[in-house]
């Protein structure tokens, strides 16, 4: 379960920060872009959303939309084209958006661990890989796809500059970027440092069009390289008022789009019921706490992302989702769901998967199509696809979009 997570989408004005005006130029851009121009895809959508790789104006659409309907979606950790596909498939059996998420190690696994990953080249070209496969294939399934990388400590910063260098090359040729959001996690960073680092680069992204995710607490537990399994449990909780500080400084960004993810207590992995004690109750705290800040009128200014959904019980998601959570992710369960899918198969047909020939059936018969690597494969994505059905139905994120 990774550590839950509280994330506010905010798009600056151009003007200097001023809380209450700030508001209400944030809640007009939500709902612009280009939505009334554009021919509707999806009946229960924006006009501005359509199938394929969302960015931009129409991120903004989408996600307004998911906080005002009440449903959160699915971001998933991706290792390959098997499960990005698995979480696109998904997505078109739910009826919903989908988030694919890479990270640093995803990245380098997909350009293969036998390469060097001097100045992280090969987790920035596996990654850059990873997301033109969905651009290519993502109309085909029919749904929005949000391109997103997950967590980015200070050491890791080069994989985003090279990220960032690939999204500026397609939004010259394209008007759009390569990927629709990235994660900055310098949480283990003094709050000024963490606010100031995420502030340059919402700067860079904000120029083409790319939504900041960043982290306040720390994400307990350990996951692709970020070990945080000792750290003191009152870091596992984020205070409204950390939360307020970092939206003033990165308001002041022109054109700015971000998400704050405040922890709430949740761990990376899957613990026995009663090692993690998720408090929820901290995002419709900070809800009130920002209202309040703002003056203005509506109860849920903030969006939130949940963090660790693995292992979550569907009470504290559907509460969340009440606070204005729009994004849940998912890693450890999907992980397991696609091995199980993989080890059904083996026991399945493990008579037929000794030798290239000799079966129960024949001494003579070949197996080729019992041991051809796609069969395993396909069995591990339609577990793997499952589950993230699984997992929308929890996130009230079925049949939204038509």
């Amino acid at each position: 379960m990774k550590l839950s997570l509280a994330s506010l989408l905010f798009i600056a004005p151009a003007a200097a920060f001023a809380p209450s005006s700030t508001f209400g130029a944030s809640r007009t851009a939500l709902g612009m872009s280009t939505e009334a121009a554009a021919e509707k895809t999806f009946a229960k959508l924006p006009a501005s959303v359509n199938a394929g790789v969302v960015t931009g104006p129409a991120l903004k659409d989408l996600l307004s939309a998911a906080k005002e309907k009440g449903f959160a979606i699915p971001g998933v950790n991706i290792v390959g084209t098997n499960s990005i596909n698995s979480c696109m498939e998904a997505a078109a059996k739910y009826g919903g958006p989908i988030m694919v998420t890479f990270s640093k190690g995803g990245g380098q696994f997909i350009a293969g661990k036998s390469l060097s990953n001097d100045a992280d080249s090969a987790s920035i070209a596996g990654t850059i890989a990873g997301a033109k496969h969905v651009h290519e294939v993502a109309k085909l399934y029919g749904v929005p796809v949000v391109l997103h990388t997950d967590h980015c400590q200070k050491a890791w910063l080069p994989w985003i500059d090279g990220l960032l260098a690939a999204s500026e090359e397609h939004f010259a040729a394209t008007g759009e970027p390569l990927f629709s959001s990235h994660m900055l996690d310098l949480s283990e960073e003094p709050l000024e440092e963490n606010i100031g680092i995420c502030k340059d680069y919402m700067e860079k992204f904000a120029k083409v069009n790319i939504l900041l995710e960043f982290e306040l607490g720390v994400t307990g537990g350990e996951e692709d390289g970020v070990d945080n399994t000792d750290v003191d449990s009152s870091r596992l909780y984020t205070q409204p008022e950390e939360v307020w500080y970092a939206y003033e400084e990165l308001s002041k960004v022109e054109n700015a789009m971000f998400t704050c993810a405040a922890s709430f207590g949740n761990v990376h992995g899957v613990y026995a019921p009663g090692n993690v004690d998720l408090q929820p109750v901290i995002l419709h705290n900070s809800q009130k706490y920002i209202k309040e800040k703002l003056g203005c009128d509506e109860d849920k200014p903030m969006f939130f992302v949940f963090h660790g959904g693995s292992g979550s019980s569907v009470d504290d998601i559907r509460y969340a989702i009440k606070a204005g959570v729009v994004k849940m992710n998912i890693d450890t369960d999907t992980q397991w769901a696609f091995w199980d899918g993989i080890r059904e198969y083996e026991a399945k047909h493990h008579d037929y998967l000794q030798a290239q020939i000799g079966n129960p059936e024949s001494d003579i018969k070949p197996n080729k199509k019992f041991y051809d690597p796609r069969m395993s494969l396909r069995a591990g994505e339609e577990r793997m696809c499952d589950r993230l059905c699984q997992a929308a139905e929890d996130l009230l994120c079925t049949n939204v979009l038509n």
